[in-house]
């Protein structure tokens, strides 16, 4: 008999799952090609807090989440290797190719004025020791090689105050969930909560790109 998965506890870090909660709009109707980011958005925001200095780490350039939490946190910083996230004409531009005119032009200018934009490395971040309440970083992992990978966790817990948390999603098996353990033993970082890598029947997946893929979510701590 297949568990049912507790929808309310958020921090356990796991695979997403079909029954979990899930959101189609975001600042604007998220794109039908995005399999996974309406369950990951959905997910990460319930941990932005009002009083939060917060990062969105490699944000893309007219990915929703970063305005988002322009509107919910008390400073919201967000970075790409991108050179466009410096331009808005750029973002509005990458957000009407990506979603439409009338969602480029619906975006206010108030969420924009409202983040903190970089160009940046993950592996070397332009931020002070201990500025962030939480880092977000959504579906970028799987993308990065094991160094880079590495030096992108020890740049998170530099940034991260005591007690701050990194908020993540990533692909499998491009980044394999069983690592995670052996990463935070070596980056000053702990799995807060239930760490479950056995990958259910019922975990979301699509073969659009080619072999099929799944979606884990971590909720990471720094000691």
């Amino acid at each position: 008999m297949m568990d049912t998965p507790n929808a309310t506890d958020f921090t356990e870090s796991r695979y997403i799952r079909e029954g979990d909660p899930k959101t189609d709009t975001l600042v604007f109707p998220l794109h039908p090609a995005w399999w996974s980011r309406p369950y990951e958005y959905e997910w990460a925001r319930q941990f932005a807090r009002q009083e939060d200095v917060v990062l969105d780490a490699a944000c893309g350039i007219s990915h929703p989440f970063k305005f988002w939490l322009a509107e919910h946190c008390r400073e919201v910083h967000a970075c790409d290797w991108d050179e466009r996230i410096l331009s808005r004409e750029a973002i509005r531009l990458d957000i009407a190719s990506d979603f439409g005119e009338q969602a480029a032009r619906d975006l206010p200018e108030l969420s924009l004025d409202r983040l903190h934009l970089a160009q940046a490395n993950l592996a070397q971040l332009p931020y002070a020791p201990e500025m962030f309440d939480s880092v977000f970083c959504i579906s970028v992992l799987e993308h990065l090689d094991t160094g880079t990978m590495l030096r992108a966790f020890r740049e998170f817990a530099r940034v991260l105050k005591p007690d701050g948390r990194l908020i993540a999603t990533f692909d499998v098996p491009e980044m394999r969930p069983d690592l995670l353990e052996t990463i935070m033993a070596v980056t000053g970082l702990t799995i807060e909560g239930k760490l479950s890598v056995k990958e259910p029947e019922d975990a979301i997946w699509s073969d659009m790109y080619g072999p099929a893929i799944r979606c884990f979510r971590a909720v990471i701590r720094k000691e």
